[in-house]
């Protein structure tokens, strides 16, 4: 009867642990950090290892230097005409990451690296109205002031 009364309670117990654990799913929420899954949690390509050759040709971006917008020239454009963004800090092309316009929301902008204080970028076909363009570069990300895009 005792070793009987052991077991239940055994069951008992470990039946409530169980209904106190978390229940874990074998996919992650974006943003959500798994330990071990690396970038491959976000469909990026792994490097699959490293070795000196592919060490000394990683580029090293400085990310100490905030970049800075100074201007867009023209400040207002139609969809389909190019702009130009001054600033500072925008850092090497390997190092640059990327235009956007706040208007496109998430769309991929193809834009040209002229150099560390220059970039061209076509306007994005939007609805007219203001927008922001922000940059993204190896020190951060910089956003312009307003931005027309103009009706066709």
């Amino acid at each position: 009867m005792r070793s009987h009364l052991s077991q239940s309670s055994f069951i008992i117990i470990c039946s409530l642990l169980l209904t106190l654990l978390p229940v874990q799913s074998g996919h992650a929420e974006e943003g959500t950090i798994v330990d071990g899954a690396g970038f491959t949690l976000y469909d990026i390509e792994s490097i699959h290892g490293s070795d000196d050759n592919r060490i000394a040709q990683d580029p090293v971006c400085d990310r100490s230097k905030r970049p800075k917008i100074i201007a867009v020239e023209p400040d207002e454009a139609k969809p389909g005409q190019k702009v130009t963004i001054k600033g500072e800090n925008f850092g090497t092309k390997e190092c640059f990451h990327g235009v956007a316009f706040s208007a496109a929301g998430q769309a991929k902008i193809d834009f040209t690296f002229v150099n560390e204080t220059t970039i061209e970028t076509t306007v994005p076909d939007v609805q007219p109205g203001m927008s922001f363009i922000d940059i993204v570069a190896g020190g951060g990300n910089a956003r312009s002031k307003a931005f027309l895009v103009q009706a066709k």
